[in-house]
């Protein structure tokens, strides 16, 4: 039987979290030493049964450095002989890019739209908090225990938290692209205890996309065009009249007459439409014209036409406000009395 003198592990593969040192016949002595590395933990174990826990450092085997051992083992004086141990090295750096999916999609209560199915992917990353704990839970005794063994496991949960996280966050399923940020936290917190429960963490979670249901997206986009055409609806009616006519033009036979004939009557009550309204609105200024220039009668002060030759009042004669009634002569215009008779005017 060979003594074991230097105990170690260098990693050969990225996905291993747990890796049993082959032990190959050889046993442990006093002053073997066992090098720890950098995110790296050991555990000896004595009969399946986990004794002392080694963080990152070098260390020289004795009865002080492995106490649970010892006392397992009954030494009172230091090692009495050579013994046999099972050594665990538990990777505990993060496991990243580990790659999360809704197998099947994930129904939620919507305001807007009732009952809706939504999927989700993206990626995860992991790590081992408690390496005691990890190998109570999880690896037991097994040789080497790697993430494609846990990652099922794990992506169910995430499954779980996200579906709880997203019902409890009310989000509307149009707003979950603007807040994938804010429900990738709340899943993390959500599932914090339960991996902290394996002796892991979960230190970290993204989404990477989030689709509706197909016919819910062409309904979506189907509902965004009616809306862009409600607003703009006059110019898409003259671009169809347009087009019509265009196509009238390559198309003189019978039917494109027809077509053409019903254009050329619409456009022709829209023209005389147009000339009918202009001819109002040159109209109204003239009889605007010929009301301002009405007069009225100099004797009872009735209104009178411009044209009028008799008050329809008095049926006194229907002379001009600038004449003298009297003896004919021009007035003034702000003239009181006439300035060849003297008769008062006003």
């Amino acid at each position: 039987m060979g003594l074991l003198k230097v105990i170690e592990w260098t990693e050969s593969d990225s996905d291993t979290i747990v890796y049993k040192v082959d032990m190959d016949g050889n046993s442990i002595n006093r002053g073997s030493m066992l090098t720890v590395r950098e995110s790296q933990v050991a555990i000896f174990c004595d009969k399946g049964r986990m004794a002392d826990v080694f963080l990152p450092g070098q260390y020289k085997l004795d009865t002080d450095s492995i106490p649970i051992i010892t006392k397992l083992l009954s030494w009172k004086y230091g090692f009495e002989k050579p013994f046999k141990s099972d050594v665990y090295f538990v990777n505990t750096r993060q496991f990243t890019n580990q790659k999360w999916g809704t197998s099947s999609p994930i129904m939620i209560r919507d305001k807007d739209y009732g009952a809706v199915r939504v999927r989700g992917f993206g990626t995860y990353a992991f790590r081992v908090q408690d390496a005691f704990v990890f190998m109570k839970e999880l690896s037991g005794t097994h040789s080497s225990f790697s993430t494609r063994e846990i990652t099922d496991y794990i992506r169910s949960m995430l499954v779980m938290g996200i579906s709880d996280a997203i019902g409890e966050s009310g989000v509307p399923v149009l707003d979950m692209a603007a807040n994938l940020m804010e429900l990738s936290e709340a899943v993390r917190k959500s599932l914090s205890a339960r991996f902290a429960g394996m002796g892991l963490e979960l230190s970290g979670f993204n989404f990477e996309s989030f689709s509706l249901p197909p016919e819910l997206e062409k309904a979506l986009d189907e509902s965004t065009r009616l809306g862009m055409m409600r607003k703009n609806i006059d110019v898409y009616t003259q671009l169809a009249q347009a087009d019509a006519l265009k196509e009238a033009a390559k198309n003189p036979g019978a039917a494109g007459g027809t077509m053409g004939a019903g254009i050329g009557m619409g456009m022709g009550m829209g023209m005389g439409q147009m000339f009918a309204n202009m001819s109002r609105s040159m109209q109204q200024p003239q009889a605007a014209a010929q009301d301002a220039a009405a007069k009225h009668c100099i004797h009872c002060g009735a209104a009178l036409s411009a044209r009028a030759k008799f008050c329809p009042e008095c049926g006194k004669p229907a002379a001009s406000e600038n004449v003298c009634p009297d003896c004919g002569a021009s007035l003034p215009a702000n003239g009181k009395f006439c300035p060849e008779c003297g008769k008062k005017i006003r």
